[in-house]
């Protein structure tokens, strides 16, 4: 392992009845760690669909826990994790905003809650099965992509300060996904095909816009295209997402049409032909920021950033870059800039941090 802790290290390992965590634990097992599981209950909901899918993840992470020879331990956060990502994801929707809820719950709720609750229970460091690394010598700690560019888990991290990072272990961050699964398969781990979360994490695998209607009414309107003609019906603005292409009903030859923005004044929903300039953004402003340092980067530095989880780093530069602000100036424009997502800055293979778009200039 990259990591290093003492000998002997007592270390709480968040797990989430999938491989990655389980086996994680395993690498910190073998590598002399005093290791206990704790899984985390985040969601309390009457829905059938999301007691299912927590009790399923429950039963796997105990099976683990039973294989690794691990104390188990449930710990629940839903109170925090209504209070402090889902109410702030709510507010984002109705003010029509894209929020991405699973960057907030990682650093409220699995660096934050988690990580104070095995510092209480004893444990030195905290441990994840994130694909991402830590960089300890020479000073403050760095964030650094995981090794695997498919599975690197570092945008969703960005929010994490220097002091967060002190104290956590990524066993996976020098690892790919592929040898994880076959290396937790000859370590008897019965979950090492057990497939990967997807979605926003409170949802699961339940339809999103349904499951948003039970909090947020629908307010029909008309989709329009840029100059003002009326295409189609759409259910509700805070149910679409800048760029999304599917469940908009609207046909016609001219290629796909892609959601490009909202006109809040009339409750109209803007779509466009994809390559359409209301698509691309040459420069976005950043809000909310938050540096993994403590300090901004360097204003008019060739960096590169990211609007979204899997999109590859693009060529940037920052501009009157400030402890809560920046502007960001693409190379090349970038498609889909969604207000409420983020923009993550890198430097190489370093996650400088970043903050919420705010919107183009």
């Amino acid at each position: 392992m990259a990591q290093q802790f003492p000998a002997g290290a007592k270390i709480a390992v968040a797990f989430s009845g999938g491989v990655d965590s389980a086996f994680a634990a395993h690498l910190l097992k073998r590598a002399g760690a005093e290791v206990f599981a704790v899984f985390m209950k985040n969601w309390e909901d009457d829905d059938t669909a999301a007691a299912c899918h927590d009790k399923d993840d429950l039963l796997s992470a105990a099976a683990a826990a039973e294989t690794l020879g691990l104390d188990l331990h449930v710990a629940n956060f839903a109170a925090e994790y209504k209070e402090r990502v889902f109410a702030p994801f709510l507010r984002a929707l109705r003010a029509g905003r894209t929020p991405n809820p699973d960057v907030l719950c990682n650093s409220e709720i699995k660096f934050g809650a988690f990580r104070r609750y095995a510092k209480e229970a004893g444990a030195q460091f905290a441990a994840t099965g994130h694909y991402a690394r830590i960089e300890k010598s020479g000073g403050a700690p760095r964030l650094l992509k995981g090794e695997d560019s498919a599975k690197d888990q570092s945008y969703f991290l960005h929010r994490l300060s220097a002091a967060q990072l002190s104290d956590v272990i990524f066993p996976l961050g020098g690892w790919h996904k592929a040898d994880v699964r076959a290396a937790a398969r000859a370590a008897g781990l019965g979950n090492w095909s057990r497939k990967d979360s997807a979605g926003i994490c409170f949802i699961g695998a339940r339809r999103f816009a349904a499951f948003l209607q039970n909090y947020i009414s629908p307010e029909p309107g008309g989709i329009l295209t840029p100059e003002g003609a009326r295409v189609g019906g759409h259910c509700g603005l805070p149910f679409y997402t800048i760029g999304q292409r599917r469940g908009l009903k609207i046909g016609g030859g001219g290629g796909p049409w892609f959601v490009a923005g909202q006109r809040r004044r009339d409750n109209g929903l803007l779509v466009a032909r994809g390559g359409h300039p209301l698509l691309y953004s040459g420069r976005v402003k950043i809000k909310d920021a938050r540096w993994i340092s403590g300090a901004p980067p360097r204003a008019n530095w060739v960096f590169s950033a990211r609007l979204r989880h899997r999109q590859p780093p693009a060529s940037c530069t920052l501009t009157r870059a400030d402890e809560e602000t920046a502007e960001i100036i693409f190379a090349e424009p970038q498609r889909a800039a969604a207000p409420g997502q983020y923009a993550v800055i890198y430097d190489g293979n370093v996650c400088l941090g970043g903050g919420e778009i705010a919107g183009e200039e």
